[in-house]
């Protein structure tokens, strides 16, 4: 079989290497060109590929009987739009990973907490002796597991809707759908589109399927309303109906989960993770590591021992009596809206990037009495400002994210933090909010240690 591979980041590279690996013979192709671009052409090429950058050949793409999308090419983009390959058969690398993977999958899905809920996944899992890896949208990509030597007992994918959008086989085990809010408007002409791709995570499930649902999120459960398999729910607003089962969490914010006529607590303050939101995020993860069966004393020990995920609700240091805090995976408007209820002191808030579509009005609802200076930077300043300037300080940074950062502890005072969660998208200034974070994290590191001598 001849194999199309449009989109060389990350999962494309490990699209391409996985059908090679298979003995299909492959074209792939980015619109980009860069270094990085230049070594994955060169490992590919000496695979065996015919790789193009700069641009895409429909020509060769029309000569391939299968067409593997990565999750950052939009449906209709570059070459896709075109006619001539309207025959061909086009799936995601999450897809095409799963036709070769023989370990189960737990599958997370959702707006915000996927990525929190799949390492914790993973490590709970691992700390019963499992082997786990979390793949899709974190970390390894989908495609490098079925090359691995030995299987793993179960695989923790997180799934994003630009995964999810085109599967047909992809059936997880489990699958996890921590919540659902607007996202990915610049991609996506309705949120209706976006909640509908989400929803494929259920689009194979059977009877032996189980599911974790946010009992807390009306379109989670309108989703799943009559998907076959077993439902398991998580809820932060206090005990389930008795007729349920899962996990919540009381008043005080301590855990219980509650499986058959096992019951398992966690207290509140024992839950090393910044964030009310967090205990929803350990709920699910709970749940889905016992009903792959884990032992609830595990559980409650990887539980406590998890430390989080860099660049969310990071906390950096603390220089001259401000705590900086990297939060910069939040690329939404919901994920920081719940960064800033996590705040316990008065907070100077950067915010910016490369604009979704979102409007930013909906943080009004939390910033008072959290937030006391927003300061807009990149190219959705302009928005920020329009959105929030007459309710809240708002001061536009005209400069590099080294000035805005270095405006924020000019105006910060001791007592106060600076919290870095842009609700954008990082592409204005940086290639991923990974590079965003780790120079975020770089400017303040370097700050402590002059502050400190």
């Amino acid at each position: 079989m001849r194999v199309g591979v449009v989109g060389l980041a990350r999962s494309g590279r490990a699209a391409a290497l996985l059908a090679m690996a298979k003995g299909c013979s492959v074209y792939a192709s980015d619109s980009g060109d860069n270094d990085s671009l230049r070594e994955t052409q060169r490992v590919l090429v000496e695979a065996g590929a015919d790789v193009d950058l700069g641009g895409h050949s429909v020509d060769k793409l029309a000569q391939c009987e299968l067409i593997v999308v990565s999750p950052g090419i939009p449906p209709g983009a570059g070459p896709l739009g075109d006619s001539r390959l309207a025959g061909i058969e086009r799936i995601s690398e999450l897809e095409f990973a799963f036709r070769y993977l023989a370990s189960p999958v737990i599958a997370v899905t959702g707006t915000n907490g996927k990525s929190t809920v799949t390492a914790l996944i993973s490590h709970l899992l691992r700390r019963a002796g499992r082997d786990a890896p979390a793949a899709g949208n974190i970390g390894t990509a989908l495609s490098e597991i079925p090359l691995l030597r030995q299987r793993p007992d179960w695989v923790v994918v997180e799934a994003s809707s630009f995964q999810l959008a085109d599967i047909d086989t992809f059936a997880p085990r489990i699958g996890v759908f921590t919540n659902l809010a607007p996202d990915h408007l610049d991609r996506y002409a309705r949120v209706e589109d976006y909640y509908a791709d989400k929803a494929n995570l259920f689009r194979n499930a059977g009877e032996r399927s189980i599911w974790v649902l946010n009992a807390d999120d009306p379109e989670v459960l309108r989703l799943a309303h009559g998907v076959p398999g077993r439902r398991f729910y998580f809820s932060v607003r206090g005990p389930l109906p008795p007729s349920e089962a899962g996990g919540f969490a009381s008043e005080k914010g301590d855990m219980f989960l509650r499986l058959g006529t096992d019951t398992l607590i966690a207290r509140a303050t024992e839950l090393p993770l910044l964030g009310a939101h967090n205990r929803a995020n350990a709920l699910a993860a709970m749940i889905a590591a016992a009903t792959a069966e884990v032992p609830l004393d595990i559980i409650r020990e990887g539980l406590l021992s998890f430390r989080g995920l860099p660049h969310r609700l990071e906390p950096v240091g603390e220089v001259n009596g401000v705590w900086w805090i990297n939060d910069s995976k939040a690329t939404n408007v919901a994920s920081t809206r719940v960064a800033i209820e996590s705040m316990t002191r008065p907070t100077v808030l950067l915010l910016g990037g490369r604009h979704k579509g979102e409007p930013y009005t909906t943080l009004l609802e939390v910033m008072h009495p959290r937030v006391r200076t927003i300061l807009a930077y990149g190219e959705a300043a302009p928005n920020i400002v329009e959105d929030l300037a007459a309710h809240i300080a708002v001061e536009l940074v005209d400069g590099s994210f080294d000035e805005v950062v270095a405006r924020a502890a000019a105006i910060a005072q001791p007592g106060e933090a600076v919290l870095l969660s842009p609700a954008c998208a990082s592409y204005d200034m940086f290639r991923n909010y990974e590079e965003r974070g780790d120079r975020f994290r770089e400017i303040v590191t370097q700050a402590a240690r002059v502050h400190n001598g």
